[in-house]
Order: C-alpha cells, then structure tokens, then sequence
C-alpha cells in the first residue's frame, strides 16, 4: 500500500492519497481544488488516480472532487447520509453514493465507511483496511472535519454559513453520539484529520499531523465529557468567527464550479482599475501612500485567510502585486473558489493611483488620555473577552465592512488589534467606507498592556 499526506499550509487544509501498489490504482481524499500535486506524484510513483472521495461537503475550501473526475476520469464517492436539505448536487452520473457501512476498494485496500455526523449531517469517515498486506485489522481512520489532533469539528457553520437554524445544537448532539461510534475502535488506530492548527473548523486544533485513537482518548478534551449536555455547551462555546467566505465555499462544495484552468491576467496600469482591489504590498507600505478602496491584505502565509473575509464573489479582481505572482495568485484564489482575477499592478508603477495615506501612533502616546478617544477593537471575540479597554467598541475585522460602526466618518478612530497586523487591514477597510481620520495603533493591545503596566 501506498499513502501520502498533502498539506496546504495557507488553508491548514490536509488531503490525502492512498494506492495499491499491486494494482496501480490511486485515490485521493478531501482533495483541494489545484489538483497538479496529486497528478505528479501519481506519474511519479507509477499510479492512476483511478478514485476520489470527500468526507462531507466542505466549508474552508473548493473541492476538487468535480475536477478530478473531469482531469483523471476518477469514480466520485460522496456520502449520501443526513437529510435532505444538504445533499450533493450536479454530481457526474457514475457518481457512487455513500451509506454507512459501504465499503470503497482501490484494488487490495479497503475504506469502509462510518457515518459520523455532527461538523455537518452528511458527514463520513473513511476506516483503512490494507487488505493486500493479509491484515484483517484496521490501520487508520481519515476523519475529515469529525476527529482533529485536541479538538473536534465545530457544529455551527451550517448554521453561521447557510443560514440553517437550529442546526448547531442538532449538530452538537450527534457529534456526541458519533464520539461514542470511535469506542469499537482500537487504541492503535491512526488518526488522520483533514485539518491542523490554524484551521477555523475547530477552536484548538493540534499543529501535529496526525495521531492514534488512544493518544487522543487520553489527551484530547472531547473524550473527558460523558454528559452530554456539558459536553454540547463546551462545544458550543467560544468557536472562532467564520470567515466570510465560508458561505461562498458551502454553496460551491454542494453544487459545483467549472474546471479550474489558467489564463493569462492582464498586467498594466489603465485609467480604471476593474472590480474589487486588493493591495498586497506590506502595512509599512501600504499606509504610506494607497489607492482609497484598496483592500489591504499581505500577500504571506495568511492571505486566504484574511483576504477571503473581504472577496465579492459577483466581481472581478485588480491587485497591487509582483507579476511574475500570476499563476500561484490564481491557484490560491482558486482554492476559495475565486477565478476571476482580471488584472495585475506592479507594486513599482502603482503610486500612479495614490491617493489617501494614514497615521500610526504608538501605545505610549494612546494611553495618556485613552478615555478621551474613540476606540475600536478589532481583534476576535474571544480575544476580547480575554482582557480589553474598557471605553474600547469591539467589531471584529472580518465584519467591518457590513457592520454599521458606532462612529461618525468625520471623527477620530483608534483601531488596535492584538498585535498590529489585522488592524493594519482594519485600517484599508475603514478607508474604503469613508472614514477619513483612523488612526492605527502600533503592536496593539499587547503594545497597549504594556504601555499601562
């Protein structure tokens, strides 16, 4: 048998691949929409992608389901459990529809399905078998968004993404029956998740890659409780705010996207710059001089995940960036089910369109008169809760170009964060609603604590 573990660090999304080694034949599972990785390491090692399954429908990513069938001629296999208010649709016509206890063979290894619900209804684990190698014992277990490394799936995005009332106490409930499912188990199991830390699919996710049923069984939080009221308001709780996009994601997961496909984007500096702008220049420069209605998102480790609360899916996309960045910019958005980025600035010709800047002052001149201010935090709810300012208005980033703000656009604003970071893109978004006098405040609420103390 053959497995191997993609990682997608800017999603903290994991897929995987697993092969007869006898029979040539390869299936991928959970795999991301930019599927050339998969495809190497197939030709690579000899195999053809022969299947490809998912264990629910996704909410932090495009799938690649629909493109794998389309590039390698793969059989589809998604789960056919929960009701039926969420099911996959326009699905091509081989597709195998998934029960509890199906079991998918790609030649001598067998995934026998458990339908462990509660991230979503139709979720589904998949339990390894290596038939070929005579073992009539289970090796692992590929758990999706159910089982992470310390944590387990939140139960609320139908309900934050698809506006699903009721469906997070639903969810909850059945997360705790599905826990109960893992105790036919052994210990020895591997535990494989489709996520790690960073994810907003969970509140505490492991950095590690993967683990064994019995490590978790002592270590992660979710197998202390055997009440399950306890357990649901635990779960419940303090659950990290959805980006944006996550509801974009439900919608394409469950209905499909056309193949993904590279394009020649448009390079140059005309007049108008088309649709949504999104400058990915740093915070230092980017507050020194900007096109007012820019967005400004970093382009590092974490610009999925801070650009995709801001994307319009309905318009296509200028941004401020290095050219020769094209093709992995389109592959990035593309795995946010993004395609439409129309046109691309040169970070060294865009001062042609400067016109707005604003000011930083640091946490040592902020406090002397702090209550006198108009302040606004913008971190997390609960990096809010955890310790404040109490003249402070909390909204978080990610909200604040739908939210109605409790300041007039002609007053003074102060806008800190934790650390610095997420305020810098506060400040872009505030910019573009109009508020002409927003001040950012240096290193945040760490630099402000400090400054107090």
């Amino acid at each position: 048998m053959f497995f191997k573990q993609f990682y997608d660090q800017k999603l903290s999304q994991t897929s995987y691949m697993v092969a007869c080694q006898k029979t040539k034949e390869a299936i991928i599972i959970d795999p991301k929409r930019v599927l050339d990785e998969y495809a190497d390491v197939a030709e690579s090692q000899g195999f053809n992608i022969t299947q490809a399954t998912e264990t629910h429908i996704h909410a932090d990513f495009a799938s690649g389901l629909r493109d794998a069938n389309r590039r390698f001629d793969a059989k589809l296999y998604v789960s056919d459990e929960g009701d039926e208010n969420w099911k996959y649709s326009n699905m091509p016509e081989e597709t195998e529809y998934l029960k509890d206890g199906d079991v998918i063979k790609v030649g001598s290894v067998e995934l026998e399905v458990i339908h462990t619900p509660g991230h979503t209804p139709e979720s589904v684990s998949f339990v390894l078998t290596d038939r070929g190698a005579g073992s009539v014992e289970p090796m692992g277990m590929f758990t999706g968004d159910f089982l992470f490394v310390g944590d387990i799936g939140r139960p609320d995005l139908l309900e934050e993404a698809a506006n699903m009332e009721g469906t997070t106490e639903e969810g909850a409930d059945a997360m705790f029956d599905s826990l109960k499912k893992l105790g036919a188990y052994p210990g020895f199991m591997q535990v494989w998740p489709g996520h790690g830390a960073g994810s907003a699919c969970g509140k505490s996710l492991g950095a590690v890659p993967l683990s064994t049923l019995g490590y978790e069984r002592k270590n992660n939080w979710v197998f202390k409780y055997e009440d399950k009221e306890a357990f649901i308001q635990e779960l419940t709780s303090d659950q990290p705010e959805p980006p944006s996009y996550f509801a974009q994601m439900k919608k394409v997961n469950r209905d499909g996207l056309p193949e993904f496909k590279l394009k020649a984007v448009e390079v140059g500096t005309p007049e108008t710059l088309p649709g949504q702008i999104f400058d990915l220049r740093s915070k230092e420069d980017f507050k020194k001089g900007f096109k007012r209605g820019a967005i400004n998102v970093p382009y590092n480790s974490k610009f999925l995940q801070f650009a995709g609360w801001y994307i319009d899916y309905d318009a296509p996309m200028t941004v401020i960036a290095h050219p020769e960045d094209s093709k992995v910019l389109q592959e990035e958005l593309a795995s946010i089910g993004f395609d439409d980025l129309q046109l691309i600035v040169p970070l060294e010709e865009a001062d042609k369109y400067y016109d707005d800047a604003y000011d930083n002052i640091s946490p040592e001149s902020l406090v002397q008169d702090r209550d006198t201010r108009n302040i606004l935090d913008v971190r997390s709810t609960s990096e809010y809760k955890s310790g404040n300012l109490d003249n402070a208005h909390h909204i978080h980033f990610g909200h604040l170009d739908d939210k109605e703000l409790p300041f007039g656009k002609e007053e003074t604003v102060y806008v800190h964060c934790q650390s610095g970071v997420r305020s810098a893109i506060a400040m872009s978004v505030l910019k573009a609603r109009g508020f002409e006098n927003v001040v950012n405040i240096e290193n945040g609420y760490i630099g402000i604590k400090k400054a107090m103390n």
